[in-house]
């Protein structure tokens, strides 16, 4: 059997932020929490955000780290108890987002957070109390506004994943004119991460063609669109196609990931100065290789399919492909670029090896496979 369940109400359009008062009328938040990072304010995003919201009375947090964790979530807890908030909105990356939905939970749950981890077997107990949540994008790579997890460093430094249908937003409003101007290295690094996220849930294995469809279009708008949303950050075309895929990834992802996310979440544990999309680019060639011996991706033909809508003549040159634009976006050439050494490996592996997306991977890998995955990636 397969379930297949999409997804939530997208206001998808330039300008789409003047709908976030309706929003929040719609959904019965009264009193939100704005949950941002200070990157966001000082772009004056938050300023246009709170204009958006006319009359509402909001609190704000603006102290999201690069990558959430479990001490930021507990800091806006303490903000969204004291304006006695009823809801939140989530307005930034994929950091925001997520910090949001860990405050969703925390602020409406008991214990720790690791205990609603998926691997801690935690995801039947978030519950429908979670605070609802409306999620307004700034970047064009996660997804999270249309997604039903989120990634939280917890207070053991473990990076893990928290999923339920409970966490979905109950808005998304996706508004590209709040990625104009968005810097060229986080513009290629987000968009980076939305392609790494359309090309590994549709390697993944289980049976959802509505994802495949989702993923191969997001795919190409991507690949057709991240160099020039990188180099002219006015572009609207281009940013409009770059968030849809963005929010395509998301929407395919509900299907799996694999080797890619599983690497990239545990050595963002292990240092959380890297950035995630940055480290899904590194990650992608090395792990489009080893799935190539996957027999659902060679019955499929998963990779020739992708080839096709990356304009590519043949399947072998997808690697290739994805090290050369890496370069032309200006991204680094290996990990060795971004501080990783060998010595780190084995607890990277370790992390890999325990993370949600290991076993969605359409080839289950071993210690040694991650272990050449890492190397190759150097």
């Amino acid at each position: 059997m397969a379930l297949i369940n999409y997804l939530t109400q997208i206001q998808f359009e330039f300008g789409a932020l003047r709908l976030l008062a309706d929003e929040c009328r719609r959904i019965g938040i009264e009193r939100p929490l704005v949950v941002t990072d200070a990157g966001v304010r000082a772009a004056g995003l938050l300023d246009r955000t709170l204009a958006a919201l006319g009359g509402l009375q909001a609190s704000v947090f603006d102290q999201t780290p690069s990558n959430p964790t479990e001490a930021a979530v507990r800091a806006a807890v303490e903000v969204y108890r004291q304006g006695r908030c009823d809801g939140l909105i989530a307005v930034g990356g994929g950091s925001a987002i997520d910090c949001a939905k860990g405050v969703a939970i925390a602020a409406t749950h008991e214990g720790p957070l690791k205990t609603y981890a998926t691997i801690e077997g935690g995801s039947p107990k978030i519950t429908e109390q979670v605070a609802p949540l409306i999620a307004v994008p700034t970047t064009a790579g996660t997804g999270s506004e249309v997604a039903r997890g989120a990634i939280i460093i917890v207070d053991d430094h473990r990076k893990l994943g928290f999923h339920s249908w409970h966490l979905m937003p109950k808005a998304a409003i996706c508004d590209p004119e709040l990625t104009l101007g968005l810097p060229a290295r986080l513009t290629a690094a987000t968009g980076m991460d939305a392609i790494a996220h359309c090309m590994e849930t549709f390697m993944a294995g289980a049976f959802n063609p509505p994802a495949d469809g989702i993923a191969l279009d997001g795919l190409e708008r991507a690949w057709n669109h991240i160099e020039r949303a990188t180099k002219d950050g006015s572009d609207r075309e281009a940013r409009l196609n770059l968030m849809s895929a963005s929010m395509q990834g998301a929407m395919a992802f509900q299907k799996g990931l694999g080797c890619v996310h599983s690497l990239s979440h545990s050595l963002g544990g292990v240092d959380p100065r890297l950035h995630h999309g940055t480290l899904n680019a590194l990650f992608l060639p090395a792990v489009v290789r080893f799935n190539a011996g996957a027999e659902s991706v060679q019955k499929e033909l998963r990779l020739q399919r992708m080839a096709r809508a990356m304009h590519l003549d043949q399947p072998g040159d997808i690697g290739e492909a994805i090290r050369d634009m890496n370069a032309r976006l200006g991204l680094p050439k290996g990990l060795a670029e971004v501080g990783v050494t060998e010595a780190m490996f084995d607890k990277v592996i370790d992390g890999a090896i325990a993370d949600h997306c290991h076993k969605t991977n359409p080839r289950l890998a071993t210690r040694e496979d991650y272990r050449e995955m890492l190397a190759t990636s150097m």
